[in-house]
């Protein structure tokens, strides 16, 4: 029953799913990605390629966004669009985002001063007790000036309890 929720719940609004074994091994694959995934984190094979954001006046580079890319010794680069959700179904993308921003705060600290970096928080991440301390510690280490990061926000980031959002 939990295997069928799941599917439901990760095929959009209104959906259900009676159980089958095709979803008994979806499951299954995915705990092996999140097993796989938990160790590229570990072992720091995760990496941070940059996106520019261009202005339009006159086609200069003012940021660049920092997108999360794995590449699996056996599967090739696994989409994020995949490894993501499995990583927010368990909490390991609040680590997951930690890395993140650390990882751009450094590498932004080297770029010229006038251009910054922006990095995805997710929900859960953003809703994280120890999240302001985060980006602090990441800064302080890094010696980036808070005003050269960005953090970028999903709508769901406002979905949940709003005086929580608030604080």
């Amino acid at each position: 029953a939990d295997i069928a929720l799941y599917a439901a719940k990760n095929g959009g609004r209104g959906q259900f799913r009676f159980y089958s074994a095709d979803l008994k091994d979806e499951s299954e694959e995915r705990a092996l990605l999140m097993d796989d995934l938990r160790e590229a984190l570990a072992n720091d094979k995760l990496e941070l390629h940059y996106q520019p954001v261009v202005r339009a006046d006159d086609n200069l580079v003012v940021s660049f966004e920092g997108l999360m890319r794995w590449e699996h010794p056996e599967r090739g680069y696994v989409s994020p669009g995949l490894f993501i959700p499995i990583a927010e179904e368990s909490n390991l993308i609040i680590q997951l985002g930690d890395w993140a921003l650390r990882r751009a705060c450094k590498e932004a600290a080297e770029w010229p001063k006038t251009v910054r970096v922006a990095v995805n928080v997710s929900a859960l991440q953003f809703a994280s007790p120890g999240f302001p301390e985060t980006v602090t510690e990441a800064l302080a280490a890094t010696g980036l000036e808070p005003d050269r990061l960005e953090l970028e926000l999903t709508e769901s980031v406002f979905m949940g309890d709003s005086e929580t959002v608030d604080e």
